[in-house]
């Protein structure tokens, strides 16, 4: 019978090299983008001001659905924009928001 003894610094350095691989896991997955996105969601994905956003639903250039006192844009749309203005796709894959305030 072959025994092997395990060390702390073995079980140290496994917990180190587990934690690198699940890094690299969570890093490689693409951030869910919501199908609807509120003005606030908006607005930080293309850093403009409300009143900007304000001017791109008046002006026709953003389609949006409102219900209540909010607005709601399809995320696609957003993308859209983003690609034919030139934005760097760096700012969608950076942007994940689960928040539910109720903004605009």
């Amino acid at each position: 019978m072959n025994l092997e003894i395990i060390t702390k610094e073995d079980l140290n350095d496994f917990g180190k090299n587990l934690i690198e691989e699940i890094k690299k896991i969570i890093l490689a997955e693409k951030p869910v983008l919501k199908k609807h996105l509120k003005g606030h969601e908006v607005r930080k994905m293309l850093g403009i001001s409300q009143g900007t956003l304000q001017n791109l639903r008046l002006n026709g250039t953003l389609p949006y659905t409102k219900l209540g006192n909010i607005y709601f844009y399809l995320s696609e749309t957003i993308e859209k924009l983003m690609s034919d203005n030139g934005y760097n796709s760096a700012a969608k894959s950076q942007y994940q928001s689960k928040s539910d305030e109720s903004e605009e």
